[in-house]
């Protein structure tokens, strides 16, 4: 969202007793995360987030490194979270925000420096409106940010930062009508949540833990049920590698192209990262709503997203591309493209894929790495039934989708109009 610095010749623009302020008279701390590391310990239960774990509002933990109970009590002196603080990026990759709505998920919570923390003095500045008001300026954020190789935001020039700041009674009114907004898109997210949880539990429970059988024998994966067999992926698909495109026909217009941004870590579809393309492509290179595509590069070292797959959602264009860092799976067979995603959800796969990676800066992997894949099968309608369950599911989770994007589009027309005094309340 685009947005301009705010000027003290500006002030006129704004309602009467609307007023600009300098962010460390409306604050009580302004303060960065950690100078110097600490000891990695897995499951201590005490976190180290960086400014890649500061993601859409909220603090992501399951990638978040985990540190030594004492390295964790000297870090929290100078970084213990209250409920309001809002969380800044000042490193890297700046301007991602959060919002400490729960004291109870982020008590075993330190940063690194990459990160700072934002104490709004709740006499005077309502924690939600900083929070939107510091979104809807993430362009002027950046611009006060310095460095070459890494911008970094000083806390010095944060402190600085001009804000304009209502009564405390009109922030809160500007508030409830964004925060009732993001509550219905928080709710709509989690209902999501728990029907993936849903699905992936009933894949678990009839391929992979196989409850209810009672007869097994042995195999080259070990135990399986009596009267399965062993079979690979290729049995079933093939893979088709989309376009080798040119940078110069990436335009606001045009064809959809999916993309490795569009594949999130161990896998799903990341919506706003479509590109579109006006160049020439071959009919190999596109692709349909509900067809899978997975992952064959990774520009990190992590590996979470090679091999990684993700379902096209329903998109309103008739012709989709695919980009070259991608395999369109084309499935010939009676399993469906649920059964699928979630075979290529499962740890067994992620393990075996990533042992095909090739490469030193950039992680690639050959079709043989999915296709080679071998899992257990059998003859009959299990596969059918699943699927039909799935799909029920995750039509659920297609309308929840189409209802979130309505609501982002309702909230992100109104938030600068209402930041700003355009709209009353």
């Amino acid at each position: 969202m685009k947005s301009k610095s705010i000027q003290s010749d500006e002030i006129n623009k704004f309602p009467k007793r609307w007023h600009i302020k300098i962010l460390q008279n409306v604050t009580t701390l302004i303060t960065d995360g950690k100078h110097g590391d600490c000891k990695n310990q897995n499951e201590s239960g005490y976190y180290f987030l960086s400014a890649k774990d500061v993601k859409n509002g909220n603090l992501e933990y399951s990638n978040a490194r985990q540190i030594t109970k004492q390295d964790f009590i000297d870090s929290h002196k100078r970084t213990q979270l209250e409920l309001n603080d809002v969380l800044l990026t000042n490193s890297g990759t700046i301007g991602r925000l959060a919002l400490v709505k729960n004291v109870q998920k982020v008590k075993h919570t330190t940063f690194q420096k990459s990160v700072a923390i934002i104490k709004p003095d709740k006499h005077v500045l309502n924690s939600h409106f900083l929070y939107y008001y510091l979104l809807i300026n993430t362009n002027h954020i950046n611009e006060i940010a310095s460095g070459t190789a890494q911008q970094n935001l000083l806390l010095k020039d944060l402190r600085n930062f001009k804000i304009v700041v209502p009564m405390l009674n009109i922030q809160k009114k500007i508030v409830n009508h964004l925060y009732n907004i993001d509550l219905k898109i928080e709710n709509l997210q989690n209902q999501n949540k728990i029907l993936k949880q849903m699905v992936q539990a009933i894949f678990k429970s009839w391929f992979v833990d196989f409850d209810g059988i009672t007869e097994f024998e042995n195999s080259e994966l070990g135990k399986i049920p009596k009267m399965w067999r062993i079979v690979k992926l290729s049995d079933f698909i093939t893979l088709q590698k989309g376009i080798s495109y040119k940078g110069k026909y990436l335009e606001n217009n045009g064809n959809p192209m999916i993309n490795l941004g569009n594949i999130s870590k161990n896998g799903g579809f990341i919506n706003h990262k479509i590109k579109y393309y006006t160049g020439k492509f071959k009919t190999h290179h596109t692709i349909n709503s509900h067809d899978i595509v997975i992952a064959n590069t990774d520009i990190t070292q992590d590996r979470l997203v090679l091999g990684s797959a993700a379902i096209i959602p329903p998109l309103n264009q008739k012709t989709i591309i695919f980009t070259h860092h991608l395999f369109g799976v084309i499935n010939h067979s009676k399993l469906g493209n649920y059964f699928l995603y979630h075979l290529f959800q499962t740890i067994r796969y992620r393990q075996n894929v990533t042992s095909y990676a090739i490469g030193t800066t950039v992680l690639a992997i050959p079709k043989e790495a999915v296709l080679d894949f071998k899992f257990p099968f059998i003859k009959g309608n299990i596969f059918q039934k699943f699927e039909k369950i799935a799909a029920s599911i995750y039509k659920l989770i297609i309308n929840n989708n189409m209802k979130i994007e309505n609501l982002v589009k309702i909230r992100d027309t109104l938030l600068p109009k209402l930041m700003s005094g355009e709209i009353q309340v």
